[in-house]
């Protein structure tokens, strides 16, 4: 079935690099990155229900319905207003899953943002990133609405002007599960931190890299290969705890010639970065 209504879109995101820091006590990585949002977008469609129950309408792959994010999320949110509301939810996979751009997360901050209006909750997006923390570590960036410099464990966010990119993000066959890849023995986690105006958004600079992209193209050979083959034609680099990997360039042109070269045997995809959330552009 297809929900009425208007589709609000969910944007995946591309981590420019990923640096591991240290392990807290509680388990918990102390980070540093620079999250940008890119416009592929899962999309989603709400149906306000008057007896309180919510519900995802359609079947998504690998995700029973009681552990989507998005279901868990409209419950947080209904038990943190006391709404007597409920939703159905419908969600238009277009966001590789298990691939490191943040999919999972970014349909539950678009399901705090969309029901906070159509239930008229009034937390605003700052309120609800601070219920969100609980959820997953990347849903506070996609409600803070832009290009952000993260530390903490990814949830301390600072504004950062990035210059217009095009990316090129090739999504390997596999699902690469990020508490495997964060609890493994041979990750690094001594990386000296650096200064949000250390950063360049340029390729090149080898102080800025993925901490987590050797352990895992030593687990998943596929991860490997399609990072190989992208750095035959750019600065290439993994994104989260992958599996997809990407690299910017400059004008669109750019990259879409890339992509015309992508072997038979690849998947990918062509991704404007994008200023602003397109839900919280004012």
């Amino acid at each position: 079935m297809q929900l009425p209504g208007p589709d609000y879109p969910a944007p995946a995101k591309l981590n420019l690099f990923l640096h591991v820091l240290g392990r807290r006590p509680d388990g918990y990585h102390m980070l540093q990155s620079v999250f940008t949002l890119i416009d592929r977008a899962d999309r989603l469609r709400f149906r306000v229900r008057l007896d309180g129950v919510v519900h995802r309408v359609n079947v998504v792959r690998g995700v029973p319905e009681q552990q989507d994010l998005t279901v868990r999320a409209a419950l947080l949110l209904k038990e943190a207003s006391g709404s007597p509301l409920g939703a159905d939810i419908e969600i238009d996979k277009r966001i590789p899953i298990g691939g490191g751009l943040g999919g999972g997360s970014t349909d539950a901050a678009t399901t705090l943002l969309a029901l906070d209006r159509l239930w008229e909750t009034g937390f605003g997006p700052e309120a609800l990133a601070e219920l969100a923390g609980s959820l997953g570590a990347d849903i506070p960036f996609f409600l803070f609405g832009g290009a952000a410099w993260a530390e903490g464990t990814g949830d301390e966010l600072r504004t950062i002007e990035l210059p217009p990119r095009w990316y090129v993000v090739l999504a390997p066959p596999v699902e690469v599960p990020t508490r495997e890849i964060f609890q493994s023995p041979e990750l690094t986690r001594n990386t000296e931190p650096l200064k949000m105006e250390d950063f360049s958004a340029r390729p090149g600079d080898r102080r800025f890299h993925n901490d987590l992209e050797r352990v895992v193209i030593a687990r998943y050979p596929q991860v490997r290969q399609h990072l190989e083959w992208l750095r035959k034609h750019g600065e290439a680099r993994m994104t989260g705890s992958g599996a997809c990997v990407f690299a910017g360039f400059d004008s669109r042109e750019a990259a879409e010639s890339v992509m015309r070269q992508l072997p038979g045997d690849m998947q990918g995809f062509v991704a404007h970065g994008l200023e602003r959330h397109p839900l919280r552009v004012q």
